[in-house]
């Protein structure tokens, strides 16, 4: 047989295994069988579940539900639980170790996940921000300032004390966790308004935003995932945990507005690095007054003296925005902005900007002018 006859059987050999479906091993000519497709393992939920010691009414067919939704969706989001599970020990001990200290159950750390993915620099449409998400108004009601260059809510121990407050006195105000939580999450009036209208006690019982009667079953699949988590196929080297990142943290009194590279370079570091360790800095600029800064473990007391002689930045600069601040401005509402978004666009609060116009709520229509005094 010549060569040229025996590459043209050759050929339609290979395209009939093909065409057959059959791998074809290219070495040896043989074929291979096909391989099985791999199983996805099925993971069942717990049976058993409390939030801050209060019982999940589980054994309802409608509860068990919502909960094995939420608890599907989170228990196979493999990219995001492994992102959990390499942040909590940055951020965990803080956290677990404040509640203690406030007498608060400890389950309440899982709501900084859930609010946030534990991300420091977190921002929603709403205008909420920070690792505890924190919408403007009620950030300034728990100490958290916020201007056109600092804005706390970012700041993750602050937030964090914040956090502990507001909580604190949801569940004072309801006597019960899971409502205190879900008014985290959608407002205390709002939840005591529902309460109300529909005559029931149980946030289980209790029709609200999609978002909150997801929220608390979302926030108990992250406690049972990042509480069992080799129960659920996730193993995590310890070389893969995101380590603390210790840090001195100074007052200092700043007689001017200081340039935020300038603090940058007094500490040792980058900006970019300092912007980071610092997130509530908002701008390129520190105000005047009193702030607190951290930088790097052990470097505190040498930053500290150099800030005392730092260059003051030009007052050209904060002259005019404090003459815009006092004349104020106007701002027209356009199609899909709200009255916290508008808010934390020029650096105030909601409630301020509901002071400064005699509005009753939050709601705003499309053409509204709204007086902005800062």
């Amino acid at each position: 047989m010549s060569m040229k006859k025996w590459v043209r059987i050759a050929g339609w050999g290979i395209l009939f295994f093909f065409s057959a479906g059959l791998p074809i091993d290219v070495v040896s000519g043989q074929t291979t069988p096909p391989q099985a497709p791999s199983v996805v393992p099925y993971y069942a939920p717990p049976s058993q579940m409390e939030l801050c010691g209060e019982r999940v009414p589980l054994d309802s067919q409608e509860v068990r539900e919502r909960f094995d939704r939420e608890f599907t969706i989170i228990v196979y989001s493999h990219a995001q639980v492994f992102l959990w599970l390499k942040r909590l020990d940055r951020y965990f001990p803080f956290i677990e170790k404040q509640l203690r200290a406030s007498g608060l159950p400890d389950d309440l750390k899982y709501v900084a996940v859930a609010e946030s993915d534990l991300v420091l620099s977190a921002c929603s449409p709403a205008g909420a921000a920070g690792p505890w998400q924190f919408i403007p108004g009620t950030g300034s009601n728990y100490g958290l300032d916020q201007s056109r260059y600092i804005d706390q809510r970012h700041d993750f121990e602050m937030a964090t004390g914040s956090a502990f407050r507001y909580l604190q006195d949801l569940q004072g105000l309801f006597q019960n966790w899971t409502l205190a939580i879900a008014a985290y999450n959608c407002g205390e009036r709002r939840v005591q308004q529902e309460l109300g209208r529909q005559k029931v006690a149980s946030y289980y019982d209790l029709r609200l935003p999609q978002e909150t009667e997801r929220y608390i079953f979302r926030i108990l699949a992250i406690k049972e995932i990042l509480s069992h988590p080799e129960r659920y196929g996730y193993s995590l080297p310890k070389q893969a945990a995101y380590p603390p990142v210790p840090s001195d943290r100074v007052k200092v009194s700043l007689p001017g507005p200081v340039a935020v590279q300038t603090a940058a370079e007094a500490a040792g570091m980058t900006y970019r690095d300092f912007k980071i360790m610092n997130p509530a800095l908002i701008s390129d600029t520190i105000p005047s007054g009193a702030q607190s800064l951290k930088v790097p473990a052990g470097k505190g007391m040498e930053f500290q003296g150099r800030m005392q002689t730092a260059k003051i930045e030009p007052s050209s600069t904060v002259v005019s925005q404090q003459a815009v601040s006092r004349q104020g401005v106007t701002h027209k509402v356009k199609r899909g902005e709200t009255l916290n978004g508008i808010a934390v666009r020029y650096g105030v609060s909601s409630q301020d900007v509901r002071r400064w116009n005699g509005l009753k709520t939050e709601k705003v229509q499309i053409g509204q002018s709204l007086k902005i005094m800062k």
